[in-house]
């Protein structure tokens, strides 16, 4: 309902101010893409259309003062004027009318509240005292079976949970982090109820979800969420095109150097545990002479790398034939870096949180090798920085990313001339 309320109200504004027909058609667009953007398609409990009013205004301005070089100053400051007005309005009209359907029953989720304590009593209380809220509470669910994740999925399934209020005291544990992650894998919005409300928050008003005064902040989707999956599909198999066909002429020189280096098969190709519960083949240029067992070998013995290996090696050079498994979606540009199957299960058993980073596809490159994670370097870390990319995940995260790992690259090739 929202995003049709904003597309009539972005119409009705483009003619009301006079605009061009092409200037028009272009401002919508980004008007649109602004809102969305800011997260206003997002959904919210208890959310009012004045607490958008800033972030509306805003999406409605910076679009149109792109068109400045183009449209007189009167009819931009006109459109965007009467754009901001409209939005509020439809918004404020969308709004009573969601409350007002759901006071009728319609337009409601069910909303599992975890937490049988004071707050989870109240919350529950509050959401049948207020059904313009559009929340249909059961439970609340126990502490005990709130710290087991496979007793939670089950509910969900059971009761068809589109939304969970998380209350329970102890909600920075161990149990209750699996206990949330579980929820948002399966789709489920979760909303957490933080342990100090009342000093306020460093997160916008704007953003918070309300129960009748009790203010909860909702989680980022998991890593499982639809939109996530498509937007980052759509990152790699866009940019891994482009990038393939870009090197394939620098991949088949590199190619000729690694066969002329060693006189062996110049592509190594070597199985790795890639992400979802996968294992794949994945294609490396070869720079290291034969000895031991690659896959039950974890540190490269010395004198193994050949000359032109550590070149390669110093400009991740070898890593660009692993651009067609990203083509081909066996991997992503942008994730945890894949391992043999051999060490993926030693370290899921004796490392925390190693197993975590499979609930993405494994990257060609990741938050953890631009840090210099990379080789004989703290796993610890490694897994830490992994796990913090998989749930702060955005567009923008990965194309820093990607830039940074082309810098990287183009300083292992400077460093090597200097050298020289």
């Amino acid at each position: 309902m929202l995003a049709a309320g904003d597309l009539i109200a972005v119409t009705l504004a483009v003619v009301v101010a006079g605009a061009g027909a092409a200037s028009a058609a272009c401002y919508g667009l980004v008007a649109i893409g602004a809102i969305t953007a800011a997260g206003l398609y997002q959904p919210r409990i208890g959310g009012r259309a004045g607490d958008q009013a800033g972030r509306l205004t805003m999406a409605a301005a910076l679009p149109a003062l792109a068109l400045l070089p183009w449209t007189a100053e009167a009819t931009v400051i006109r459109l965007a004027a009467t754009t901001a007005g409209l939005l509020i309005g439809m918004r404020v009209a969308v709004d009573a009318s969601q409350r007002s359907a759901r006071r009728r029953g319609l337009l409601t989720q069910r909303t599992l509240i975890i937490g049988t304590g004071a707050a989870g009593c109240t919350v529950a209380r509050l959401l049948h005292e207020h059904p313009e809220l559009g929340q249909r509470p059961c439970g609340p669910v126990p502490d005990d079976q709130a710290a087991n994740a496979q007793s939670v999925a089950e509910i969900l399934a059971r009761f068809d949970v589109g939304q969970v209020l998380m209350c329970a005291p102890a909600a920075t544990g161990a149990d209750h982090a699996a206990v949330l992650r579980t929820c948002r894998d399966q789709g489920v919005r979760v909303s957490v109820l933080p342990q100090l409300p009342e000093l306020g928050l460093a997160v916008p008003r704007a953003c918070l979800d309300v129960v009748w005064g009790i203010p909860f902040v909702p989680l980022r989707p998991g890593p499982e969420a639809a939109g996530r999956r498509v937007a980052a599909r759509l990152i790699d198999l866009s940019v891994g095109t482009v990038l393939l066909l870009a090197t394939a002429p620098l991949v088949l020189i590199l190619t000729v150097g690694a066969w002329l280096d060693q006189r062996l098969p110049p592509l190594f190709r070597q199985a790795r545990v890639v992400g979802c519960g996968r294992v794949a083949a994945i294609t490396k240029l070869r720079t290291l002479r034969p000895g031991g067992d690659p896959d039950t070998t974890w540190a490269v013995a010395p004198g193994q790398v050949t000359a032109f290996g550590r070149v390669l090696r110093a400009t991740h050079a070898d890593e660009l034939p692993q651009l067609a498994n990203v083509v081909r979606g066996n991997m992503a540009l942008v994730g945890p870096r894949p391992e043999r199957p051999h060490f993926a299960h030693q370290l899921s058993g004796t490392i925390a949180g190693y197993a975590e980073r499979e609930r993405v596809r494994s990257g060609l490159t990741g938050w953890a090798q631009i840090h210099g994670l990379t080789g004989d370097t703290s796993l610890e870390d490694r897994v830490r920085f992994d796990n913090f990319y998989i749930e702060y995940w955005s567009v923008s995260l990965d194309l820093l990313i990607l830039a940074r790992t082309g810098l990287a690259g183009l300083c292992g090739v400077l460093t090597i001339g200097g050298a020289r």
